[in-house]
């Protein structure tokens, strides 16, 4: 096969992916349209927006047309060049959260060090490190292939790796990216082959350690406490999920009408970024939180279903790719939605595609971008053409 790249220019559109690129924007544009709605009191009040009312609007509307442009840009990549780029991506995303720590280079928003400050532009290392951690995974795993079953040559150097990781966004503190990267790294080595048992005893160690991280933590064990009977303090550490709870039982079936939650009138805090659902909830109704679960298990089946077909042609690096990315998607998805929910305890995680925010928003669309191409070097290949 010619190793020159094959670019996706001018592609028919039966060539790709029509139902995943459209239910990726139908999310994308109900955020845009909900985070204008649950920010307008909170920008309207604040100094920091000079009261402007579509401040939130302007700047999420921006941070999209961005990510829509790179989404295009990366689609015409061929997926064999991040398979070549994987583990340098992931020690960027390394020294990015490395840099966060640095005092001068991270700032702190609620006593959390997650971002870096940049001219013009704020980065969350962490959203970088979900992408760069699906690709280099998906790599190692083809890499170690005949290995994946044993402990020290094919798990251990993954579990160094992934402890290392964890590390650094435990210095932050960032428990929500923590959660989701490991879930997402060790599915994907179960995915490649790793042993059974080994994949038990590990999902055994994770449980343990995370229960361990919540009981040495005070914060994180009111939060608990909080999710578990939020009335009985709803004032203090049930205060965001008993007004998240209040969000979801005004809206009833239909909702209140667009525009209309009082939840987001300086009521629910995070109303544009964490608990983004319960004002659609709210407005919308169980219809339009229906719409947008039934939109995000449509994106994971995709993902699932692309992986396959990469698989069925042997292509191990992209099946893997996009099922780590439908699991990722997936994943913090359903932490979000469990969390407005009152189904989980908070965790700090935005909702991919919808909620407001730069770097989350700009990776979930080349994550997307890179499904996308998977899918269309499958048809390719399908045709009997070189991809």
């Amino acid at each position: 096969m010619s190793q020159t790249y094959v670019f996706a220019r001018n592609a028919p559109d039966a060539e790709y992916d029509r139902s995943l690129a459209w239910a990726a924007l139908l999310l994308a544009t109900c955020g845009l349209v909900m985070v204008y709605s649950s920010s307008i009191a909170t920008a309207e009040a604040s100094r920091y927006t000079g009261y402007n009312a579509a401040w939130y609007l302007a700047r999420h509307g921006v941070f999209l047309s961005i990510a829509l442009a790179a989404a295009i840009g990366v689609f015409l990549v061929p997926v064999r060049f991040w398979q070549s780029v994987a583990p340098w991506a992931f020690l960027g995303a390394l020294a990015l959260l490395v840099a966060v720590l640095i005092p001068g280079l991270g700032r702190e928003v609620n006593g959390a060090r997650r971002w870096l400050d940049l001219p013009f532009v704020g980065i969350q290392p962490s959203e970088l490190m979900k992408l760069a951690v699906v690709l280099y995974a998906a790599d190692y795993t083809v890499r170690k292939h005949a290995v994946m079953k044993s402990f020290k040559r094919g798990l251990l150097p993954m579990l160094g790796v992934m402890l290392l990781v964890s590390w650094l966004l435990l210095r932050e503190p960032d428990f929500g990216a923590l959660v989701v990267i490991a879930v997402t790294a060790f599915c994907m080595l179960f995915l490649g082959g790793m042993n059974g048992r080994h994949f038990l005893a590990l999902v055994g160690m994770l449980a343990a350690g995370f229960a361990l991280l919540v009981v040495s933590s005070p914060y994180r064990m009111q939060r608990i406490f909080g999710f578990m009977d939020p009335w009985s303090d709803p004032f203090g550490k049930g205060y965001q999920l008993s007004h998240a709870l209040i969000a979801f039982g005004r809206g009833e079936w239909l909702g209140v009408g667009l525009g209309a939650s009082v939840e987001k009138l300086h009521y629910l805090p995070e109303a544009h970024t964490d608990f983004l659902l319960a004002v659609v909830a709210e407005e919308l109704g169980f219809a339009g939180v229906a719409l947008v679960i039934g939109l995000f298990v449509w994106i994971v089946s995709r993902a699932f279903a692309i992986g396959r077909q990469a698989c069925l042609r042997d292509r191990h690096f992209a099946a893997l790719a996009a099922q780590g990315i439908g699991v990722w998607i997936g994943f913090q998805a359903l932490i979000n939605m469990g969390v407005n929910m009152g189904l989980l305890p908070t965790k700090g995680l935005t909702l991919p595609l919808m909620s407001y925010g730069g770097s989350g928003l700009l990776v979930n669309f080349v994550a997307l971008a890179i499904l996308l191409r998977i899918d269309w070097e499958n048809r390719q290949l399908a045709r009997g053409l070189h991809a």
